[in-house]
């Protein structure tokens, strides 16, 4: 680029291509550029002259600033969109968000950022189905950490997020954990080969994904320890495996005693190798899928008089157990 001689206000300069770019340094002290070249050198004069001019009457902004006003307010949408492609998100986190932006936060999505206020959000979220608690507070979580985000990106001055509570949900369901009568009932009317599935489950405390990815190489017998590595989630019909839920997932648990003989002899009825999987679905290779395993522990709760317990709630009777 050629530098061209300087001026009383501002500067012109000729490029390779042989147009003019001008320039000037603004009240902010700031260097700012025209938006285009120019072809005469008339026309970048008079683009400098009408910049003065409105440094004069005290109207300037930069011109960086009015042109993104041109381009018209930004969407909650679309910058809702631009924040999730730039997150890094477990497929799950992700396809659970891309639905809260689809469905609870949809009325919201034509609404430029700057429009979304306080009683806009209250009134968002009163329409909210109040008999969903978790799906309620993890909508207007989001909602608040992408305005967050907006805050952060300067396209807001405040976050208009301000409910008090509403990011966290109170437990509709009281759980009552299965007592050592009921959680054996459950174990042996379950078939043998998944009876050390559910009594780790109970008393280790794994999640579904993370006990159905244990494999042989993830259990040291001889030292009583599981090493949960990896967990296995279900997301748009594909299995994927990848780290645990969090990072203090990524753990080493110690195996009860009283169930060492019987993992022991499970391990002993699987075929050879140290990647095969612990609790595998029928063909032996494939990741035991939660359809699957409810078709038997369905019957398995009700035979133990607990058609109440979830699968999930097994991880809160190992808590109690563990107290």
């Amino acid at each position: 680029m050629m530098t061209g001689r300087k001026r009383g206000f501002g500067q012109i300069s000729k490029q390779r291509s042989g147009r003019l770019q001008a320039r000037y340094t603004g009240p902010d002290l700031q260097l700012h550029t025209a938006p285009h070249t120019f072809a005469l050198r008339l026309d970048a004069e008079a683009w400098l002259a009408d910049e003065r001019r409105s440094i004069v009457a005290d109207t300037w902004t930069p011109p960086a600033n009015r042109r993104l006003a041109q381009l018209g307010p930004v969407i909650f949408a679309t910058y809702a969109r631009a924040w999730l492609i730039e997150r890094d998100l477990k497929p799950r986190t992700r396809a659970h968000y891309t639905s809260l932006l689809q469905v609870q936060l949809q009325p919201l999505a034509n609404t430029p950022l700057t429009a979304i206020t306080p009683p806009l959000v209250r009134h968002w979220y009163s329409t909210l189905d109040p008999t969903r608690p978790t799906l309620r507070s993890h909508a207007y979580g989001l909602l608040r950490t992408i305005l967050n985000t907006a805050v952060q990106d300067e396209e807001i001055a405040a976050n208009p997020c301000h409910i008090r509570g509403a990011g966290s949900a109170r437990r509709v369901k009281q759980i009552t954990p299965a007592t050592l009568n009921e959680l054996e009932a459950i174990a042996l009317a379950m078939p043998e080969h998944y009876r050390p599935l559910v009594l780790l489950a109970a008393w280790t405390g794994l999640r579904f994904g993370e006990i159905t990815e244990l494999r042989r190489k993830d259990i040291d017998v001889p030292n009583g320890t599981l090493h949960v590595r990896r967990g296995v989630v279900r997301s748009a019909g594909r299995t994927i495996v990848g780290s645990p839920k969090s990072a203090a997932g990524v753990r080493d648990v110690a195996i009860p005693p009283h169930l060492l003989p019987m993992l022991d002899a499970h391990l002993m009825r699987m075929a050879p190798g140290r990647d095969r999987l612990v609790f595998p679905a029928a063909d032996g290779k494939s990741h035991l899928a939660p359809s699957t395993l409810y078709r038997v522990f369905y019957p398995a709760r009700q035979a133990a008089g607990r058609t109440d317990l979830r699968w999930h709630d097994l991880r809160h009777t190992g808590a109690v157990l563990a107290a």
